[in-house]
């Protein structure tokens, strides 16, 4: 199959298609010809030149759009989790409250477990800029990085200032941490600025162990 002169990409076929115009425009003229028998071709091309920058640009736009939508997700959906997370653990939560808000139910017949009876212990890696590692550790364990048998995790709460939370009432939740390792990200406008936290270990059924000890540290900007 021959060649086909007319370029497939859109882009190439826009530069060629232009510049055939001026040229079999200018080539019709030298040879006497009557250039209104070229009228429908610069209608086309002139129909083109509109409706092909607009595809682009909405093109682009949709792509922008996405990505806008993509990060927004990555934002929204720990959130989410991280709230489930909390609701799930308190103490008052009903099945009827978790399918209201969409959230998986707890197997029905599930007897209450037993408080924490210790707390855990927390080491605080600040090194990293707008992120703290923390390591938690059980009171009565304090060489080994694993949480008390029967325990879903650690609560973290979180106050962020000049000064120490009094109480839990001025503290934020922050998350359930489940794992012997927990990350807390910041805003760029928390840096320099100190953490300070509380952890208490809790229960599968949402029974909730004693305070952590105040930890703290620095936000690296």
């Amino acid at each position: 199959m021959p060649h086909d002169y007319i370029p497939r990409p859109d882009g190439d076929f826009s530069a060629w298609a232009n510049h055939y115009y001026e040229s079999v425009k200018k080539w019709w003229e030298t040879n006497g010809l009557n250039t209104s028998e070229l009228k429908p071709l610069e209608q086309a091309l002139s129909a083109w030149n509109a409706d092909y920058p607009a595809h682009v640009a909405a093109q682009n736009a949709a792509q922008a759009a996405a990505g806008a939508k993509t990060m927004a997700r990555r934002q929204l959906e720990p959130e989410a989790r991280r709230i489930a997370a909390f609701v799930q653990s308190f103490l008052s939560t009903t099945n009827a409250d978790r399918a209201t808000l969409g959230i998986s139910l707890r197997t029905p017949g599930r007897t209450p477990g037993r408080t924490p009876a210790t707390c855990p212990r927390v080491s605080i890696e600040s090194g990293q800029r707008l992120t703290h590692t923390l390591r938690l550790h059980d009171e009565a364990a304090p060489t080994r990085s694993a949480k008390p048998r029967g325990t879903l995790g650690a609560e973290v709460w979180m106050k962020v200032g000049k000064e120490p939370p009094i109480d839990e009432s001025q503290l934020r939740f922050v998350n359930t941490a489940t794992r012997s390792s927990f990350q807390v990200t910041f805003p760029s406008e928390a840096g320099r600025q100190t953490a300070y936290y509380w952890l208490r270990w809790v229960s599968p059924t949402g029974e909730r162990g004693p305070w952590s000890q105040l930890a703290q540290a620095t936000i690296a900007a």
